[in-house]
């Protein structure tokens, strides 16, 4: 709590951009914005560049905090892959840092070469970690690549993205997380980040009967639509995994935030340059 009685507000999902793509924005710069706004921690992913999957990398990423002068309010999430030992010693990481909150899996492709695509893959993630013991928090990104349709992608036609990531390839994901987290025996928390449809939180919330999940939600995915905000061709400025979908969606992800069935809001801060929002995302299928 602050010294006037209201909780503390932390930040569990941003993107700090530090060692070889510093130049979009740097933790100080991240952590300064973030206190701006009230925040007094931040948690940064690991689809850095190099990733941070190892503990020789997370170490060198405190330090870059420490050398910025922002370790005091700087946590982060080790990344996972398919190698049953770096999730092991992803495990090890979480239980023997105290600014490592969790881990984090891509069930899909975004920035970074972190993805874990297929199912296989993806039930072995939690198979080790609850062999290893491991009960914290694994959070994952929802995108299953075998409903995405990248050749729809039209980068004159911005509001194209939504379909080229439908919202079944989010909800047919967290479908699986469940069930692969279930069928493991995986005894940690699983925690769907940026949940952009309302079936996605349906699904964790029927869930909680009987598992430790929760789920976020981004200011973008509550006051952005396809409906008004993708139609100009310069929208490529909102182009993001998941993407914004129509208003209806965000309206009843309002609601159900406002009924306690979203547990977090984190903002998926992701800084671009200008460049790379307005030419390579119009480009690319890549985000």
């Amino acid at each position: 709590m602050n010294s006037d009685g209201k909780p503390k507000r932390i930040d569990p999902h941003v993107h700090c951009r530090d060692w070889s793509q510093s130049y979009k924005a740097t933790i100080s710069e991240v952590m300064s914005l973030a206190k701006s706004q009230g925040i007094v921690a931040i948690c940064d992913m690991p689809n850095t560049e190099p990733p941070l999957t190892t503990a020789n990398r997370v170490e060198s990423r405190l330090i870059t905090a420490e050398r910025e002068k922002c370790l005091d309010g700087y946590y982060l999430w080790v990344g996972a892959t398919s190698d049953e030992k770096q999730l092991r010693n992803a495990a090890s990481i979480v239980q023997d840092n105290d600014h490592v909150v969790g881990i984090k899996m891509y069930a899909g492709k975004s920035t970074g070469d972190l993805a874990i695509v297929s199912e296989e893959s993806q039930r072995l993630v939690y198979s080790t970690l609850a062999d290893a013991g491991y009960q914290g928090v694994i959070v994952v990104h929802c995108e299953k690549e075998s409903l995405s349709k990248y050749n729809l992608w039209n980068p004159n036609v911005p509001v194209s993205w939504s379909t080229v990531k439908p919202p079944e390839a989010e909800v047919e994901s967290v479908r699986d997380q469940i069930r692969f987290a279930a069928d493991a025996g995986f005894k940690g928390q699983l925690h769907i980040g940026h949940t952009s449809v309302p079936e996605s939180v349906r699904l964790v919330d029927k869930a909680r009967r009987h598992m430790r999940i929760s789920c976020e939600v981004t200011p973008h995915h509550l006051l952005l639509s396809t409906d008004k905000d993708m139609q100009d061709t310069r929208a490529t400025i909102y182009k993001v995994n998941p993407p914004i979908r129509n208003a209806a969606m965000a309206q009843e992800l309002t609601q159900m935030l406002k009924d306690g069935m979203i547990d977090w809001i984190g903002t998926d801060h992701a800084p671009h340059s200008k460049f790379e929002k307005e030419f390579n995302a119009s480009k690319s299928p890549d985000a």
